[in-house]
């Protein structure tokens, strides 16, 4: 976990720390406590948080470091329901007045000990959900100038009341649902160490994923 600092979940990972990791996982690897974890669907169960890959499409903006304004990742995750053979992955956005997800949801099917073969069914951007209030500074650098923001607080305030408003009308609008039933729908998900709070999982083209289970002390920074 200590080697994932500073690496945006693996997405902005240099080179010789990818190299440091992949090390590691192997060793790990090799100390799998679940050898067929497709026979233990169990501990499979519930919500798995992201807390490396080096699948850098996994979200193409983020990983070529652009910086979206005013937008955050706040979590990249995957619940499993073992008993309805359920995948549900999600990316949380968190903005200055609301959070909103985008989930895929899929089936998988069993095909080893080791290995689930995944449909995709559904894509869903949520409804944004609505946060605190704007929080203004009292000033800001520019060009190596503080600015004080006390002058225009009433116009801020304007502004804050006026963007509060648009957000509670979209976030009275219903989820967008859209079709992923396709041809390129399928995937495949190999499982290679399973414990109670760790998994590591290799996908399309072996890139790893390595996630923790909810609520795990190895969440703490």
């Amino acid at each position: 976990m200590d080697s994932f600092n500073g690496t945006n979940r693996g997405l902005s990972a240099s080179s010789e720390t990818r190299a440091e990791i992949v090390e590691l996982i192997t060793q790990l690897e090799a100390k799998n406590p679940t050898p067929a974890p497709m026979e233990a669907l169990t501990l499979l169960n519930g919500k798995w948080i992201l807390a490396y890959t080096s699948f850098v499409g996994l979200f193409p903006l983020l990983s070529s470091g652009a910086k979206m304004p005013l937008v955050s990742l706040e979590e990249i995750s995957q619940t499993i329901d073992s008993e309805n053979f359920t995948v549900q992955n999600t990316i949380l956005f968190a903005g200055p007045l609301a959070t909103t997800a985008i989930t895929t949801n899929a089936k998988f099917e069993v095909r080893s000990p080791k290995r689930v073969q995944i449909k995709f069914q559904e894509g869903v951007i949520g409804t944004p959900q609505l946060t605190d209030s704007l929080v203004f500074a009292e000033n800001v650098e520019f060009l190596g100038q503080k600015i004080y923001l006390t002058p225009i607080k009433g116009l801020l305030t304007s502004v804050e009341n006026t963007a509060s408003s648009v957000a509670k009308t979209i976030s009275s609008r219903p989820p967008l649902k859209f079709s992923l039933s396709n041809s390129n729908a399928d995937s495949w998900l190999l499982t290679t160490y399973l414990d109670d709070e760790l998994r590591i999982s290799k996908g399309d083209g072996g890139s790893a994923f390595v996630l923790i289970k909810e609520g795990s002390p190895l969440l703490t920074p």
